[in-house]
């Protein structure tokens, strides 16, 4: 299996790394997972003393709906033969086993005109979660372009989650996104800095699927947070692939083309300074390393206010809309070369 990985197509335009490396990291990181849910499940049973309140059923559910999602991103690490519209129909089953088996639901935008909406026709808040849910793993299969970038996102993601959780009380949901954080942060030991193993699309499909059944459950179980709190947590991922969606649409582009104008694709050509060094693949390492801070940073500063603020709705927004603004300036900017000096290192 390791010499099927290895080969990451040479002409793929979102290639930045040099030399053939595995693409199977999502592997490791959903076998740790699944152990770490199970040992939790397990921990009530034998009296272990982690008091998470994980059942069999529980985990076993969240398993079984990350399936289809994780096979179809492994069977296209290893083949690339996957196409877009077969690895949308693997997230949608992902996203409809999530609302069968967890009984998932959005009823709440913070909008009371659609509140009362939802409220008035279940089936639609139903749709939304499956919408939620079968989106965002290719968000986050956008991001993941450079060492420790979309890991690192996912992992601060999942803090923030477990945080608001249990200030809440609820140590069930906060133990499942914690696992998810343990194997997370193994999987970036090989990744960051020396980028020896990639998460691939079955570890992209992996985060997506779980942070965003973490989302909805939390939302859906605690009415004190705002739904806007996850919105913020992940106005990264989602707001680079409207962008993208919309880029690409106004250059009559499918938006199922891959090309390198991503924002952190743009921070790597423009802004991360070059390399003096007598080995190109080296070369090549170091400056993959040095773009991923700047986005960490950027999804530091729509993090932090998000856990501040978890239950103020229109402050939530405010800074959704910040964001928005922000991005689409600083892609602008990027564009056309006016970026300050002291940005670029």
């Amino acid at each position: 299996m390791g010499q099927k990985t290895v080969n990451y197509g040479q002409t793929k335009p979102q290639r930045f790394h040099a030399g053939e490396v595995p693409r199977m990291g999502g592997a490791g990181i959903f076998a740790g997972l699944v152990l770490a849910w199970l040992v939790a499940a397990l921990s009530d049973v034998v009296g272990l003393g982690l008091r998470v309140g994980v059942t069999w059923h529980w985990a076993l559910a969240w398993i079984l709906m990350a399936l289809p999602a994780v096979l179809g991103g492994f069977y296209e690490d290893m083949t690339h033969r996957l196409s877009a519209r077969y690895r949308l129909v693997l997230t949608a089953i992902s996203a409809g086993l999530a609302c069968m088996l967890l009984d998932l639901s959005i009823t709440r935008l913070g909008l009371p005109v659609i509140d009362g909406w939802l409220l008035a026709y279940p089936w639609a808040a139903v749709a939304l979660a499956f919408f939620a849910v079968s989106g965002l793993p290719h968000a986050f299969n956008i991001i993941d372009g450079y060492n420790g970038l979309a890991g690192t996102v996912a992992l601060l993601i999942c803090f923030a989650i477990a945080h608001v959780a249990l200030q809440l009380g609820d140590r069930q949901l906060a133990g499942m996104v914690v696992c998810l954080a343990g194997a997370t942060a193994g999987f970036l030991f090989w990744n960051y800095p020396r980028g020896l193993i990639f998460a691939g699309d079955g570890g992209a499909y992996l985060w997506g699927v779980v942070i965003a059944v973490a989302c909805v459950l939390l939302i859906q179980r605690h009415q004190q947070v705002s739904p806007w709190f996850p919105m913020l947590l992940l106005i990264y991922p989602v707001w680079e692939t409207i962008f993208s969606i919309y880029r690409k649409s106004a250059r009559g582009v499918s938006p199922g083309v891959a090309d390198a104008l991503h924002f952190h694709q743009l921070i790597y050509r423009r802004l991360v300074r070059g390399v003096f060094h007598d080995d190109a693949s080296r070369r090549m390492l170091i400056r993959n390393n040095r773009t991923s801070p700047y986005l960490w940073g950027f999804t530091l500063l729509t993090v932090v206010p998000a856990v501040l603020f978890w239950s103020n709705t229109w402050i939530l927004m405010a800074f959704c809309a910040l964001f928005v603004l922000s991005y689409v300036g600083v892609y602008i900017a990027i564009v056309r070369f006016k970026i300050p000096s002291w940005l670029r290192r």
